[in-house]
């Protein structure tokens, strides 16, 4: 491996989104994300929300981008999903639903696998897998 990437580590992946406080609530709520910073940026005319489950020091983030008075985006082809593991698939699914989330594919063994996984949706549309890790 090559030195200038023998520390390097996944940081954040940043969607944009068009109700922060919408998505804020989704990843914090049923999705169980701690809100880890957040700036707002008059002159840029944007605000970002940093969500995750622990300290950036150690672990990656979800970057939430609002851009002031953007009309809600489109998803586009190239984009897949976020994966979070999980050690109750079912019990994710269950509090995606009944905090009014959508919840794509039911809990359920992996094609082909043994797997446990599902797939839940955010306020804006982006997929997200939850996988099972006991």
């Amino acid at each position: 491996m090559p030195d200038a990437v023998t520390n390097a580590r996944m940081l954040h992946t940043m969607i944009r989104v068009h109700d922060l406080d919408k998505s804020i609530a989704f990843y914090t709520g049923p999705m169980g994300m701690k809100l880890l910073r957040k700036r707002d940026v008059p002159e840029g005319k944007y605000t970002l929300a940093f969500v995750g489950y622990g300290d950036e020091s150690e672990h990656c983030a979800v970057e939430l981008t609002y851009n002031y008075g953007h009309e809600p985006y489109e998803l586009g082809s190239g984009f897949g999903h976020l994966a979070v593991g999980v050690p109750d698939v079912a019990g994710m699914c269950a509090e995606v639903a009944k905090a009014g989330g959508k919840v794509t594919r039911a809990p359920g063994p992996v094609k082909f696998g043994t797997t446990v996984i599902a797939f839940v949706e955010d306020p804006d549309g982006y997929k997200i897998e939850l996988i099972e890790r006991k």
